[in-house]
């Protein structure tokens, strides 16, 4: 095998297997697969998993007037946007009603009566759109867009979608007053209504900081003083037994009564206590109902050993 016709196999097979990754870059065609099945109506069916639109691009015109004027001009701009990928490629048509004239970075499409498509993969397209010159009725759009993902041919990391929208007849809409600023869309609510700029992003940043510290700081308050709280209880005990000659007395006429009252009270609060626990309450009402339930408890214990301390004669002289 000669060099040469080495050189033109490698050649011919570079060529084979680099023709599907530019073939639509500078435009698709306007049939699918030479069938009658229109690429602006289907879609680009070769980009992207499944054959079917994709929520996660973003289709805009901007410019977009709700009612003609006959054989006015309009200036239109096709927007692709997706959170990660920023270039694709688009398809428009008005059945012929009107007429386009392609911007920068567009073309018309071969075949097509008069239908634009990307010229280079971009973003962002302007082109002019001129009304009929009579009233026609009203004219219809379809418009297909696909983002890409840099890969350079047609893969499942590109994804693309449809929109068709109409543009209302003369004398049968209200007009906008500047229609220059009209949008139609195409996408789910988070492609088109959750997208933040990066300052928003830091800013729900640091809110959430600050939020966890401003958790933080009070979990560690009021856990904090209730422990003090315990502490000087349960010190306040320990002086009272070793320097205060220990609980007064309490007699049993008046102790029953009491220690029903603090243990149903008491009792209750464990239950409740329980709930929060079971339930999740949130840690601030959690640690109330604990704090209270230990103060309950402690009651209980004040009245039984109070009821048990010997009786002591006081010198009220």
């Amino acid at each position: 095998m000669s060099r040469r016709f080495t050189l033109l196999l490698v050649a011919t097979l570079a060529l084979m297997l680099a023709a599907p990754a530019f073939g639509n870059s500078q435009g698709p065609p306007w049939t699918r697969d030479g069938s009658d099945a229109l690429l602006v109506e289907e879609g680009c069916t070769c980009h992207g998993a499944g054959g079917s639109p994709s929520s996660e691009v973003i289709l805009s015109i901007t410019g977009v007037p709700r009612t003609y004027e006959t054989g006015a001009e309009y200036n239109l701009t096709i927007s692709l946007a997706h959170p990660t990928y920023v270039a694709g490629g688009y398809m428009i048509w008005d059945y012929g009603d009107g007429n386009f004239t392609p911007g920068d970075g567009s073309k018309y499409v071969l075949n097509s009566g008069g239908g634009l498509s990307h010229d280079n993969v971009g973003n962002d397209w302007v082109i002019v759109w001129k009304a009929p010159e009579s009233d026609t009725g009203d004219v219809h759009f379809s418009l297909a867009g696909n983002i890409v993902d840099g890969s350079g041919a047609p893969d499942a990391g590109d994804h693309w979608t449809l929109l068709s929208f109409t543009v209302s007849a003369p004398d049968t809409a209200t007009p906008d007053a500047d229609p220059t600023l009209r949008t139609i869309s195409v996408g789910d609510y988070d492609s088109l209504f959750g997208q933040k700029s990066p300052e928003e992003i830091e800013a729900e940043k640091q809110a959430d900081i600050a939020s966890g510290y401003l958790e933080q700081g009070n979990l560690y308050f009021w856990t904090t003083l209730s422990i003090l709280i315990i502490a000087a209880v349960i010190q306040g005990e320990f002086y009272e037994r070793r320097f205060g000659g220990g609980p007064p007395h309490l007699d049993m006429t008046l102790a029953i009564p009491q220690g029903i009252r603090r243990g149903v009270i008491t009792l209750g609060l464990a239950i409740g206590f329980g709930w929060a626990v079971d339930t999740a309450l949130p840690w601030g009402y959690t640690l109330v109902i604990g704090m209270c339930l230990l103060w309950g408890i402690f009651g209980v214990y004040r009245t039984v050993v109070q009821a048990r301390a010997e009786k002591q004669d006081m010198d009220l002289v």
